[in-house]
């Protein structure tokens, strides 16, 4: 089963559902912000592609930090921001039960490469 986080109004995550709905492929969509996001699943995906690709330092939400929170970040103290305000994590997430892997953003030749 295919498993995709983000927000639904996020543009990124609308052309992913779109290209898994277009591919026929079942995934359940988790909604960041109604259902929040768990420790264990952003230190899992924090092992598998990085902390640094996780976390969305371009949006408005890390912007609009105060320079002590976006100072000298590391792996935690990301994670925690990541927590607290969920838009800090970079969209669409996609896990697939069946591996480790996670693709974090929407690429189609990346996704079709390892979907497909």
């Amino acid at each position: 089963m295919i498993h995709l986080f983000g927000i639904p109004n996020c543009d990124s995550v609308r052309k992913a559902r779109k290209w898994l709905d277009a591919n026929d492929l079942d995934y359940a969509f988790h909604d960041y912000k109604k259902e929040g996001a768990t420790r264990e699943a952003l230190e899992r995906w924090a092992d598998e592609v990085g902390w640094q690709v996780l976390l969305n330092n371009r949006g408005t939400t890390y912007r609009k930090l105060d320079e002590a929170a976006r100072a000298d970040l590391t792996r935690e103290r990301a994670i925690d921001l990541m927590l607290q305000h969920t838009s800090l994590i970079k969209r669409p997430v996609l896990t697939r039960e069946d591996s480790r892997r996670v693709l974090v953003g929407f690429s189609e030749s990346e996704w079709e490469n390892q979907l497909c």
